[in-house]
């Protein structure tokens, strides 16, 4: 059974792993040290644990005590119990979700033991944005793809704002980091994956029209810069999603890369 713990003080030390939950760089380095990360709402809790994490600790209204009940019953754990000016004084932000737990992060796989069994994967390069990772983690469990490889320098898909987007999607896609992004693509390759590079360029064959392949790897680039032009030039196809002729009369030539995203991946996986 977790223990309830009530706490009134913001600086209380035991609150530690949530502090200042909107500062980027101190989480990432506060995560990175303890190897933990910080879930957010009761449906999210729920999945983070499903997946397996260890619970390090959770803070939340009182309120919210009830409603977890069940989860609760199963933990040993400490909770941590305050009222919203407490909660919100911890971790910057106005808590409207009500609960926050903090969890242990599990060891990622290697690319190559991630791609054994996988046909269909999104390839991640340089998506820095938090919100973006966990809306195309969302998408792409959504519809069918079977895990993720995230370049090194892509955003974390454990920080609290992607896990939060995602709505514990993050917990349903499996993925890995590459160690090296000038040689990561040679794993797919091996792998025997076609390489798949997605761009708003006109002369890209539209993705519907490239014959299927037993593997496939979808490459996603960042929502500015898009794909490297070492990416572009290792791909096997270049494909585009085509855009409605009136739309491009009137300069609409591209879709944000999350609409992009759940859009290719809808192709990649039928």
């Amino acid at each position: 059974m977790a223990r309830l713990v009530p706490v009134t003080d913001a600086a209380d030390p035991r609150l530690t792993d949530y502090v200042r939950l909107r500062d980027v760089n101190l989480r990432k380095s506060l995560e990175a040290e303890h190897g933990l990360f910080v879930a957010e709402g009761e449906k999210v809790i729920r999945r983070a644990i499903g997946a397996g994490h260890p619970v390090r600790s959770l803070l939340m209204a009182r309120r919210w005590a009830e409603p977890l009940a069940d989860v609760l019953d199963g933990l040993d754990a400490p909770v941590y119990l305050a009222d919203d000016d407490v909660l919100e004084a911890t971790t910057g932000f106005q808590v409207h979700r009500g609960a926050l737990a903090s969890l242990e992060r599990l060891p990622l796989p290697s690319v190559d033991t991630l791609l054994t069994t996988a046909r269909r994967v999104i390839v991640c390069e340089d998506i820095v944005d938090h919100t973006n990772i966990g809306a195309i983690f969302r998408c792409a469990a959504a519809l069918g793809v079977d895990a993720a490889v995230l370049a090194p320098r892509c955003a974390d898909p454990l920080y609290r704002r992607a896990v939060k987007v995602s709505m514990g999607a993050v917990f349903a896609l499996p993925y890995a980091r590459m160690a090296d992004w000038r040689n990561g693509l040679g794993a797919l390759r091996e792998r025997g994956f076609e390489l798949l590079a997605l761009t708003p360029a006109a002369d890209a064959t539209p993705i519907d029209e490239v014959k299927a392949a037993e593997r496939r790897a979808l490459l996603l680039g960042s929502e500015g810069d898009g794909l490297s032009s070492r990416w572009l030039h290792e791909a096997d196809h270049r494909v585009r999603i085509p855009m409605d002729g009136a739309a491009l009369a009137r300069g609409v030539d591209s879709l944000n890369v999350v609409a992009a995203a759940a859009i290719a991946c809808y192709a990649l996986t039928r």
